[in-house]
């Protein structure tokens, strides 16, 4: 089978090796892969690996515990904030053909919506949005906002609609944590601002742009926006939850439908192993951007921040780069959402690129730490040499 990219080979786990030098040696990764779900107990996990070798796919656990259905290649699953990506790239996309400039401010685009309570919508830019420097607090971190997804609250709300701006103003109800552009902070209110200039910009829905400038120009046949829609068209993994349970021993519950509304262009979109990589791919190799906009993506902040964010990464417009206890840094982005966590990460040139899901939402990050060093091992890399970052690569303060 040919991938996404011209003459490369692809094998999974599954295959019968017919000839075992046209095979990928992954055994250390299927064995990170089994301890991985072993040690966290998650119901399953699916990694998809491509470099110079070819690709491979591998599985552990279950998609389903209550049939023993296999996890499988074709899965489709939601990915969180890894969305940002997608987001942060039809934003670079408009800005390249001119529909707008990264440095226009709120107010240019929004009129009167980002005001009040110390925020001014004439000094934040769409790139400050994008590299969480605005200020905003995240509107997940209302207290009111964050009962309705816990326990048995998420149930009586699993189909609610949000709007937009109703979450907008919610971020807006606190005042801001610094002035924009002085340091980072995580927040989910600041792609909800990108996506309604997004479609300021273009005249349609969010979803139509992400559609017509991603996901149709890479072929991306299994990624969607699902809206209110709350149910996973064609294959997919059940996704487990505690449902931000704090006990000792939460019960887990099948959290798979659920309107999505609530995360949107920050944490809505649903895809496939494939899918990301044929993203991520084209993001890193400079497929999908100009260089003027690959050099703005790929230029970063510090991410220590008032809050700390993951330990030993930059953000930059929508992806962020990590440095592993192996040395090598990966670029890409990681979500999560109720029943599932992904990660989506490659070499600065493209190269080597891996993508990973796990449909039980309590491992957290730490189910990723085995996969990631054991394939992105120091010796085997070439991403640190500054031939592999080119332009693109570098680093700028915060108020850029």
């Amino acid at each position: 089978m040919t991938t996404p990219f011209s003459n490369e080979t692809t094998t999974t786990a599954q295959s019968a090796p017919t000839a075992p030098a046209t095979i990928p040696d992954r055994s250390a990764m299927q064995c990170a892969l089994n301890h991985a779900v072993t040690r966290g107990g998650a119901p399953g996990m699916v990694v998809e690996v491509r470099d110079d070798r070819g690709r491979w796919f591998g599985s552990a656990g279950v998609s389903d515990t209550g049939t023993g259905r296999e996890r499988r290649p074709s899965e489709r699953f939601r990915i969180g904030s890894t969305t940002k990506a997608f987001t942060a790239a039809l934003v670079l996309r408009l800005a390249a053909e001119g529909k707008l400039g990264l440095d226009d401010t709120m107010e240019r685009w929004l009129p009167g919506l980002v005001a009040g309570n110390g925020h001014d919508g004439r000094a934040i830019t769409i790139r400050q949005l994008l590299n969480h420097t605005s200020g905003i607090l995240n509107y997940g971190n209302d207290p009111e906002f964050f009962k309705r997804g816990v326990g048995a609250a998420w149930f009586q709300h699993r189909y609610d609609t949000y709007a937009p701006e109703r979450l907008i103003r919610i971020g807006l109800a606190t005042p801001p944590a610094f002035a924009p552009g002085d340091a980072f902070l995580y927040s989910n209110t600041n792609y909800f601002l990108a996506a309604l200039i997004v479609e300021k910009a273009t005249g349609g829905t969010f979803a139509q742009a992400l559609t017509q400038w991603i996901v149709q120009p890479l072929k991306l046949t299994g990624t969607y926006l699902p809206g209110a829609e709350p149910t996973i068209r064609g294959p997919h993994p059940r996704h487990y939850s505690t449902l931000f349970s704090s006990d000792a021993q939460p019960e887990v519950h099948d959290a798979t439908e659920m309107n999505q509304s609530f995360a949107w262009a920050a944490g809505g979109i649903i895809s496939t192993t494939g899918d990301l990589q044929r993203f991520f791919g084209a993001l890193l190799r400079g497929r999908l951007l100009p260089a003027e906009q690959q050099q703005d993506m790929f230029t970063t902040v510090d991410t220590t921040g008032p809050v700390p964010w993951i330990p030993s990464t930059r953000y930059g417009l929508g992806v962020f780069a990590q440095t592993l206890p192996t040395g090598v840094t990966v670029w890409g982005n990681a979500g999560a959402t109720y029943g599932s966590w992904t990660y989506a990460v490659g070499t600065r040139d493209g190269g080597h690129l891996l993508a990973s899901q796990v449909n039980g939402d309590w491992s957290g990050l730490g189910a990723f730490d085995g996969i990631l060093t054991t394939e992105f091992g120091a010796a085997a890399e070439r991403a640190s040499s500054p031939r592999t970052h080119g332009a693109g690569g570098d680093t700028r303060h915060a108020g850029r």
